[in-house]
């Protein structure tokens, strides 16, 4: 373990095997998976087969759900479908092995990262021999335990109006994030994160990332009012994590300080 207070929780582990978790413990996994596309982690082998990488998945969508509550959620962030290394339909194949681990399924949000200008491949150009069909759009696929109506909690939802109407609409548009700025190959937006709390967690509930990464997921539900835990096997990531929600929740508390002055600056 690396760290934790009693905003999170990192655990320096592997998803297949750590013991740090407790049955039924978690409100919300909000996570986006290796895709196995060959992205060159420090600690991971992102190029298996794609047989290898379904049972892998498999073996993590199984303990997922033992360590979710009964009225539990998980937002699964994964690709429509992929062409590196052969064409397969990986959203319906992950989909497909959550509900054989036991998950319900209730929706699947499509999100529009709009990243079509990077694409470098459209196979037979200009002919109708062998063109490639890319969508540039990755999928948040929604899935529960045993209940979709959640009863535990605190009961306090923290988004407004227009919040609920946007992000109940299952088209989501904004940017993905820098590899660059973020100092990981595989960052998502806090934007994504950010919604599936809001959205389908309440305020203090316990938010899990069991491949955490640079961390976006827990600076999501820290700066939220959730309890973030984060698994992630690479040292060097959970430091960066680590280093990105202190720098997170030390902004947010000037800002909450600076909005405590500006009222007694004003009365």
């Amino acid at each position: 373990m690396i760290s934790s207070n009693e905003q999170f929780r990192i655990i320096n582990g592997n998803v297949l095997t750590t013991r740090a978790i407790k049955k039924d413990s978690v409100d919300l996994i909000v996570t986006s998976p290796p895709y196995n596309v060959d992205i060159e982690y420090n600690s991971n082998d992102d190029a298996l087969s794609y047989a290898d990488y379904l049972a892998f998945s498999k073996k993590w969508f199984t303990r997922c759900f033992r360590w979710l509550k009964s009225d539990g959620r998980f937002c699964l962030n994964i690709p429509l479908d992929k062409n590196k290394g052969g064409h397969q339909h990986v959203g319906a194949d992950l989909t497909k092995l959550a509900t054989a681990a036991g998950f319900q399924y209730h929706s699947t949000i499509v999100w529009n990262e709009g990243n079509i200008s990077r694409r470098t491949a459209w196979g037979s150009w200009m002919r109708a021999s062998a063109p490639y069909v890319i969508a540039p759009v990755e999928l948040i696929v929604i899935l529960y335990k045993d209940q979709w109506k959640k009863t535990s909690g605190s009961g306090e939802s923290d988004m407004n109006r227009e919040e609920f109407i946007e992000w109940t609409n299952g088209l989501w548009t904004f940017p993905g994030e820098s590899k660059k700025r973020i100092g990981h190959p595989a960052p998502f937006p806090i934007e994504l994160p950010r919604r599936c709390i809001k959205l389908f967690s309440y305020v203090g509930d316990t938010i899990l990332d069991p491949f955490m990464g640079s961390g976006t997921t827990l600076v999501a539900a820290c700066t939220n009012k959730r309890y973030g835990i984060g698994i992630e096997v690479d040292q060097d990531y959970c430091k960066l994590a680590k280093d990105r929600i202190g720098q997170a929740t030390d902004q947010l508390h000037l800002f909450e300080g600076e909005e405590v002055l500006h009222g007694q600056d004003n009365s």
